[in-house]
């Protein structure tokens, strides 16, 4: 016989009996009573023991079940499908898919594609995901129902396809909590908060963490309260771009609403304050937690290691395993980079030699990154050399300029021409692997290698990336670069640039002038450091801040020799605290010194 459709609130003892069976025993008891009370005909009953065998017996159980349905309906099909894909049976929940097609006379409906899209995004399977949207455009009476849109939002985001998720949240009338948080934490996934972020996707970064503040503000607009997962997504947008004042708010609002102050919050909020140079907050935070695991001891770890506290990191690292939590890849990873930001070359090593000897991990690419900035900081770059062309997987851009920016440190002119050749093959658009080398000739005074590679970017149409500087300032975030005067306050700005450059030549600083380009006079080349980002980026800060309150600079290229020490000498002329996140670390400038001890 047909199943018969009935009602959700469809009434029996036999279902709250199924409701509440924990095992495969009870399960099948239930079961043979559906069958002898002929209950199993009804397409209900039928939906909830299927969701039910999914998770208490086999696949072969639960399609057995399925297969014994003479006529299933669609709304068998959907729950099927929902159940498989749960349990990553992603093949098979296809396979029920093209089954539709083929052996009943119905279509799929809005409640068929949302279970095989998660499953898509999931896995990343973005081929398989646009046929399925082409399906949906094509079967679907209305493709434009919410609960479709927010499946392809969410598909398309886990891809990676972050403009076309934006435009499918634009099409969803308003939008549930669930499909805010989707798209908010779409645009966070972008950003790069767990390492210091690189000049290549400084402006991707930023524009996606700037993004996901401004749709937040759009979501304070409606009826929807944020949760949890709200927050996560703001505080880790607010960690990206290092602004502290609305990650602030962020945490304040959690403990007015007496929002759950789960592991991913305090992990979100622990590398916040860590990024925004509040390193004493992150531990306040962190030491608070009432409780822990390997990601919230991970991003502690990471952020003394940005802040050169490699000592403290090592002591965290060791007492993560003496309370039995077992150091994962980036936990290896973030207590190699607290060895390389202070020197420790041999204890990263051991660390580096444990993954394998006592954690069974396989190095990845990043920890043989890792192994070769901290040798090449240390001056070992032969060694840091045949690490690269010795190691098992093929070494990528980063490793090669990384090595590149070793042999710049220590003048090894040999290994850094045959980097720069590496790195030619594999990204010759990148102008920062040119400048490497370039300043390399120019402190060896080889002028005519200098010209040559200036040809080569032009021959290659590259142009040097600009540098570029934020500072929050009141909650704003404030962007400079390189001789900027687009600023409201430009006229300002450059008054306090003009002071600020006759109180470093009265403290006696000489700017460093020989990594600027060659074919200026000595002048202009003073010039051009004067009006570097973050120069402008502190003027500004000095004009709109009180000098107790700490200027918090975020830079997307590696600080500069001479940009370093004039800021070790403002830093005691104004008296002021100002902290730097660069490309590689965090430099705390206070009373004439750096906490990176001239050592980035």
């Amino acid at each position: 016989m047909n199943a018969v459709s009935v009602s959700p609130t469809f009434k029996h003892p036999t279902l709250h009996l199924l409701q509440q069976c924990t095992n495969l025993y009870s399960f099948k008891q239930v079961h043979a009573q559906m069958i002898t009370t002929g209950l199993i005909r009804h397409t209900y009953p039928i939906s909830r023991i299927l969701l039910l065998s999914s998770t208490l017996t086999t696949l072969s159980y639960t399609l057995t079940i399925f297969k014994q349905v003479p006529n299933p309906t669609i709304f068998l099909y959907n729950t099927l499908i929902s159940s498989l894909v749960q349990k990553d049976h992603t093949q098979v929940a296809l396979s029920f898919y093209v089954h539709i097609f083929t052996h009943s006379t119905f279509k799929p409906n809005n409640y068929t594609y949302p279970s095989l899209f998660k499953a898509f995004g999931a896995h990343q399977w973005f081929k398989h995901g646009k046929a399925l949207h082409a399906h949906v455009l094509k079967f679907l009476d209305s493709p434009c129902d919410n609960f479709v849109q927010a499946s392809l939002l969410n598909f398309y985001s886990r891809c990676g396809k972050i403009d076309i998720a934006r435009y499918f949240f634009g099409q969803i009338m308003e939008p549930d909590l669930a499909t805010w948080n989707s798209i908010l934490s779409a645009y966070a996934r972008n950003t790069s908060v767990s390492s210091v972020v690189s000049a290549s996707h400084f402006d991707d970064n930023t524009n996606a963490s700037l993004e996901v503040l401004s749709l937040f503000s759009q979501m304070q607009k409606s009826s929807v309260k944020p949760s949890e997962v709200t927050l996560v997504a703001l505080i880790t947008a607010c960690a990206d771009l290092g602004a502290l004042s609305q990650g602030t708010w962020a945490h304040m609002y959690i403990v007015r609403n007496n929002l759950n102050l789960n592991l991913f919050i305090g992990t979100a909020l622990i590398t916040l304050y860590a990024n925004c140079g509040c390193l004493s907050l992150a531990c306040q935070l962190f030491n608070q937690l009432p409780r822990k695991d390997t990601f919230c001891f991970n991003a502690m770890i990471r952020g003394f290691a940005i802040h050169g506290h490699g000592h403290e990191a090592l002591d965290l690292f060791e007492k993560m395993k003496q309370e039995g939590f077992t150091p994962d890849d980036v936990s290896i990873l973030v207590v190699m980079s607290a060895c390389s930001h202070v020197g420790m070359i041999n204890e990263g090593r051991r660390y580096f030699e444990s993954m394998t000897s006592i954690y069974g991990i396989e190095p990845k690419l990043e920890h043989y990154c890792c192994l070769v900035d901290l040798l090449g900081r240390g001056g070992l770059v032969k060694e840091a050399e045949e690490n690269v062309l010795t190691m098992p997987m093929e070494p990528n851009a980063i490793l090669w300029r990384s090595l590149l920016g070793a042999a710049r440190v220590h003048g090894n002119l040999e290994i850094g021409e045959m980097a720069l050749k590496k790195l030619l093959e594999l990204e010759p658009e990148t102008s920062g692997n040119y400048v490497l080398l370039s300043n390399m000739y120019a402190c060896m005074n080889r002028w005519d290698d200098v010209k040559r590679l200036r040809k080569l970017m032009k021959d290659y149409g590259v142009d040097k990336t600009p540098g570029k500087s934020i500072v929050e300032v009141d909650g704003s975030m404030h962007e400079f670069v390189i001789g900027d005067k687009s600023h409201p306050r430009t006229k300002d700005i450059y008054l306090r640039l003009e002071e600020m450059n006759v109180r470093l030549q009265e403290f006696g600083h000489k700017p460093k002038t020989r990594e600027v380009m060659f074919d200026i006079e000595e002048e202009e080349k003073e010039d051009a450091l004067s009006y570097h980002s973050e120069r402008l980026a502190i003027a500004f800060a000095f004009i709109t801040t009180d000098p107790g309150v700490p200027t918090r600079i975020i830079k997307n290229l590696r600080v500069c020799v001479d940009c370093h020490s004039s800021t070790k000498i403002l830093s005691t002329v104004y008296r002021r605290e100002i902290i730097v996140r660069d490309g590689t670390r965090f430099h705390h400038f206070k009373n004439g010194t750096c906490s990176c001890n001239d050592y980035w």
